[in-house]
């Protein structure tokens, strides 16, 4: 009877050691989900690359997993940026956008609110090719396109443009991409004079902007949106395009001094020009002489007239070239080629 009870003791401490293993291996698999979980929530990023200004976006006719963003150089903008946490200027050029992994491509209907036309691949090409006198930014397909800011007018190929064409269309739009990371991206390429160090961009918040601002931003006051108007007309001019935009909002007599329309030059001194045009009086425009007012006579009218602030504050703007705002109206075009 003794010996059966040694006996019975290690085989009690045996079987409890085993259920003790099994208890905490069967705790350890129960924890295991919750890190896994966190690792696939850390995985997802959006990121989303914004163009603003006088844009046209195509596919490239040499890599069908590619993007091309458009722009022409022109004296109505300041040169070409692209900012993220870090930022730089970019001279006319082509650049490469290098993004991470990221999710599939783009495939479907694009949203109405892009305004579309369709250039033959000799344009294309003829635009691609001109150089000193345009941005190119290659970048590859995004899975999305997003309006960032949109404004109503119509656009169409004769002009005045037919009301059916009015709505809503993207100003500025976003690409985006859903990546693991935010680090790896970078900008290299070729500017068509000197040279240019590949650019690593630093996001701290999941956005990169490339922007062309105007020289001297379009004023709330500007009834005719002048500078959009003319925008409109140097980007489809660049794009070898015949199309027409149009404010619906705008006063009737902007059409008679519309840019968009070739006319005789006009022929004005230039302190009355500008001034002309700070105060918004297109009646001043077009009847500016070459020998006008003296400048402190033309400077009491337009603070007579109750211009306030806003003549000042331009004309800084027109002195120290840096002021933000006043962005272009004139719609981004998404260009399709055809043969």
């Amino acid at each position: 009877m003794r010996t059966k009870r040694c006996f019975a003791t290690p085989m009690v401490a045996l079987a409890s050691a085993v259920l003790a293993t099994l208890f905490l291996i069967a705790c350890q698999q129960t924890q295991q989900p919750a890190p896994a979980a966190e690792s696939k929530a850390a995985s997802t990023e959006k990121v989303f690359v914004v163009f603003e200004g006088p844009w046209a976006i195509v596919d490239d006719p040499k890599d069908p997993n590619t993007v091309l963003a458009l722009a022409p150089k022109t004296k109505l903008h300041r040169d070409l940026y692209v900012a993220a946490s870090n930022d730089s200027v970019l001279a006319a050029g082509t650049y490469d956008l290098s993004v991470p992994a990221h999710a599939a491509a783009f495939s479907g209907a694009l949203d109405p609110s892009f305004a579309q036309a369709k250039i033959d691949a000799k344009s294309l090409q003829h635009a691609l090719d001109d150089k000193s006198g345009r941005y190119v930014i290659r970048l590859p397909k995004p899975e999305a396109y997003v309006a960032a800011k949109r404004f109503r007018s119509r656009v169409g190929a004769t002009y005045v443009p037919e009301a059916t064409t009015e709505q809503n269309y993207a100003t500025q739009v976003s690409f985006r991409y859903t990546v693991s990371t935010l680090n790896g991206f970078s900008l290299a390429g070729t500017p068509d004079t000197g040279t240019f160090n590949p650019l690593l961009l630093q996001l701290e918040t999941p956005a990169i902007r490339f922007a062309i601002e105007p020289a001297v931003p379009e004023s709330p006051t500007d009834m005719c949106h002048t500078h959009s108007r003319e925008a409109f007309r140097d980007t489809v001019k660049f794009l070898g395009l015949t199309l027409y935009v149009d404010f619906p909002n705008d006063s009737a007599g902007c059409h008679k001094t519309d840019v968009q329309i070739p006319r005789e030059a006009v022929q004005s001194a230039p302190f009355e020009r500008m001034f002309a045009l700070l105060g918004r009086d297109l009646t001043d425009v077009q009847a500016a002489s070459v020998v006008g007012p003296a400048v402190p006579d033309k400077l009491t009218s337009l603070a007579q007239r109750g211009t306030g602030n806003t003549v000042w504050d331009l004309m800084g703007a027109v002195y120290f070239f840096h002021t933000g705002g006043g962005a272009c109206m004139a719609p981004i075009l998404f260009l399709t080629t055809a043969p």
